[in-house]
């Protein structure tokens, strides 16, 4: 992705290969540091192959080709980079990774995730990994989607992002070598962009007759990644800190993009254009995105506050043609890689392309959902199909015919970066249903108005339904997740399930029959149990009770109060997933904050002890270094409320 890869860094020098060449430098260094990538890597390697090592030569020329994308040769002096020394900066683990990755060296890729996880213990793309050991698995489940073409309009010179207005296809390409004067950027040795356009087929999505987009919207420096409003009134683009002839540089001489925008002239000209308030010489924006109502612009930049090397953004646009405060979208979605090209579609979900999230190598292609409130959940590896080892991005989609286009620089194209047509076959979107039945375990009566709670892997409540008069109960869920289902109904025991959900769209069944309460206690018994109660929740690693909790300690508060001699111990206890000397103490706060709740509720605090236990009273094998499942580990982590008089 030779042009993409400049959402941050654009031109700070460009060469005349005609009347004018550029000034000689002194070294690789002083060429390095320009962002002369092509011109440092032919100082470097002329050095390297009379024998001369040196790390710092090594870490510059591997990343002189990973910032152009070029893996397999970045792969090969990263190599030549561990073989002096491995105790390098973490980023360099990440990077070999990536491009061990791009030459289908999975195993030995992941053995480098796997030291910079453990050498960055605060980075989330170390996190993501492990979280997501499958994730091969996943993208290939993923995978098998769309059928995808050559779009017909590339080149041999760089083509790449587009967008799609008035049933033609809009462009970058450096195609544009000029006819006397021929201008080269020499972070990729390639001539710089401008926008173009090309007829679209409606019946194929296929495009023709490519044409350059003849405005003063193009200029000598880089143009790219157009967007027009609905109306055709107003277009965003990306382009060089360049307006009105002048040049803008940053602190260090060096010349970032920006944002801007135009407006249609009554003779349909583009007039007044601008860069956005927003923009500043010291950091980049680039890559704009409107939401499907257009109040609100997406796009990548690395301004302060940003989490890695570019983020994604969002700004409200105000009805008064002003702008609101760019927000970050969260490291839900932003990594300490680099995010960039959003697109969101009218089925709430945003498209981007990803370095940071699990993928194939290079930039990959993902999509989550994004609700009204912004928040971003289930993101997901389109596939192989559109990824590949290499870099793939800006991709775009009609979410009605699910034809669309998106970039790469995957083998067998015919430039640097080539455009793709896709029709997407089968939707990856999959739709789960959780659906149950609740009876009487003894008669099979169906059980209406009997509370139903959904709880996440993490015991976070997710919702709450009521049965209806067929005992029926019914939850939206994500798919391939585990969750955890409790049923409750006076003179019942509650009862509590786990379920995993399909991987495909449909509907997981889980029907639910409760056992009539018919608890009889007496000293020493757990009075939980009669509940149906195993544990009391918390949030992770706190001790403060929270509401679904409340409503368990409800139960107990009940019937101490009907029997006023009862005298409860209350005991916490953990599983073994931490040091012993953590869980204890743990425990203990938690025990002392469930006494706290109900004297605070009533309870005389001499009716009352408790003591955490941490992981000393297991009640299956699952010590410190066994392995275990999930659903062993929860039987350890319990509540149990003893009864010591009555």
């Amino acid at each position: 992705m030779k042009k993409s890869i400049l959402l941050l860094i654009s031109i700070t020098s460009f060469s005349f290969s005609s009347y004018a060449q550029q000034a000689k430098v002194n070294s690789g260094d002083k060429k390095y540091d320009n962002y002369a990538y092509i011109d440092a890597i032919k100082t470097f390697e002329k050095v390297a192959n009379k024998g001369y090592k040196s790390e710092d030569m090594f870490k510059k020329l591997g990343n002189a080709y990973y910032f152009n994308s070029e893996f397999e040769n970045a792969a090969k002096w990263y190599k030549e980079l561990f073989a002096m020394n491995t105790s390098v900066e973490p980023e360099y683990y990440y990077r070999y990774a990536q491009c061990l990755k791009s030459i289908g060296q999975i195993t030995e890729a992941n053995k480098f995730l796997d030291e910079f996880n453990a050498k960055s213990k605060n980075d989330s793309r170390g996190k993501l990994y492990k979280e997501n050991l499958n994730y091969l698995d996943q993208i290939k489940a993923n995978s098998g989607r769309y059928k995808i073409e050559d779009a017909g309009v590339n080149s041999k010179y760089s083509d790449y992002g587009s967008f799609v207005y008035n049933n033609k296809l809009y462009f970058a390409s450096a195609r544009d070598t000029g006819n006397f004067v021929k201008r080269k950027h020499t972070w990729t040795g390639e001539y710089f962009t401008n926008i173009y356009n090309a007829d679209l087929d409606p019946s194929t999505g296929g495009a023709s007759k490519v044409n350059k987009f003849k405005s003063a919207i193009n200029t000598k420096f880089h143009e790219a990644s157009p967007l027009f409003t609905r109306d055709g009134k107003t277009v965003y683009f990306t382009r060089n800190n360049y307006i009105n002839g002048k040049k803008g540089k940053d602190d260090n001489k060096t010349t970032l993009i920006k944002l801007y925008k135009a407006e249609l002239g009554k003779d349909n000209k583009w007039i007044n254009i601008a860069e956005l308030p927003f923009n500043s010489d010291n950091y980049s924006t680039a890559h704009p995105a409107l939401s499907p109502d257009e109040k609100t612009l997406y796009f990548a930049s690395d301004m302060p506050g940003s989490i890695g090397q570019s983020d994604l953004y969002k700004v409200s646009i105000n009805p008064n043609g002003g702008y609101g405060a760019p927000e970050n979208l969260g490291n839900t979605i932003n990594t300490e890689g680099k995010e960039t090209f959003p697109y969101l579609t009218s089925e709430n979900e945003i498209y981007f392309a990803s370095d940071g999230h699990p993928g194939l190598g290079g930039l990959d292609v993902f999509v989550a959902n994004i609700d009204n409130n912004g928040k971003i959940s289930n993101i997901q590896n389109v596939g192989s199909d559109v990824n590949s080892p290499k870099d793939d991005f800006a991709y775009i989609i009609d979410p009605e015919t699910r034809r669309g286009f998106f970039s790469s620089n995957k083998e067998g194209g015919q430039g640097s970066d080539d455009i793709y047509k896709f029709l997407e076959t089968k939707r990856l979107k999959c739709i789960q249903e959780l659906e149950g039945i609740i009876t009487d375990a003894e008669t099979g009566v169906v059980l209406s108005d009997t509370k139903v709670s959904l709880f996440g892997s993490d015991m976070s409540l997710k919702s709450s339904a009521i049965s209806d008069a067929s005992g029926k109960y019914t939850f939206s869920v994500e798919c391939g997740k585990m969750y955890f289902v409790r049923a409750e109904k006076p003179e019942y025991s509650t009862k509590e399930l786990t379920v995993t959900i399909g991987t495909e769209s449909g509907k997981t069944t889980l029907p639910i029959q409760l056992e009539k309460s018919t608890c009889k206690v007496t000293v020493g018994d757990d009075l939980g149990k009669c509940f149906g109660i195993k544990m009391i929740y918390f949030d992770l690693d706190k001790s403060n009770i929270r509401r679904e909790a409340a409503l368990d300690l409800e139960k107990i508060l009940a019937v101490m109060n009907d029997y006023p001699n009862m005298k409860i111990d209350v005991r916490s206890h953990t599983d073994s997933r931490a040091s012993h000397q953590y869980n204890e103490a743990l425990s203990d706060r938690r025990a002392k904050s469930t006494i706290q709740w109900l004297v605070k509720n009533g309870i005389a605090p001499n009716r009352l002890t408790g003591k955490g236990y941490g992981e000393n009273q297991l009640v299956n094998k699952c010590a410190d270094g066994v392995k275990c499942t999930e659903e062993e580990h929860q039987a350890n982590r319990r509540s149990e409320f003893i009864i010591t008089a009555l």
